[in-house]
């Protein structure tokens, strides 16, 4: 199978030309850093197919996006259980409760995923 390479020259040596096909910016948010750690220690076969076929970026997003979703789903369950004070009225006995909520959300998205 051949294909046509250009190459860039650079002083004596010639560099290919590689450009990657996808090319959307990948938020590397906990959920993303968490799932690519997890691939590369437990599955480095997967990783590495991902990364050569170009696969790792989107299989990356879908799981951040996918986490994302589940946390804010499951901390609107824990506030519709457990309301927290009035923000306006009460802004430092709101921060310690959402605190709370937002950390219990991250942990169970976090052990589904």
């Amino acid at each position: 199978m051949a294909q046509n390479l250009t190459c860039l020259g650079c002083g004596d040596y010639f560099i290919p030309d590689i450009r990657l096909s996808y090319t959307e910016p990948l938020i590397r948010d906990k959920f993303v850093r968490m799932a690519e750690a997890h691939l590369k220690e437990n599955n480095p076969f997967l990783y590495n197919d991902l990364i050569l076929d170009e696969k790792l970026f989107p299989y990356l997003k879908g799981i951040g996006e996918t986490a994302n979703r589940r946390m804010e789903h499951l901390m609107e369950e824990s506030l519709m259980k457990n309301p927290a004070p009035n923000k306006a009225t009460l802004q430092l006995a709101w921060v310690q409760p959402m605190n709370m909520h937002k950390a219990q959300a991250e942990q169970l998205a976090a052990e589904e995923l």
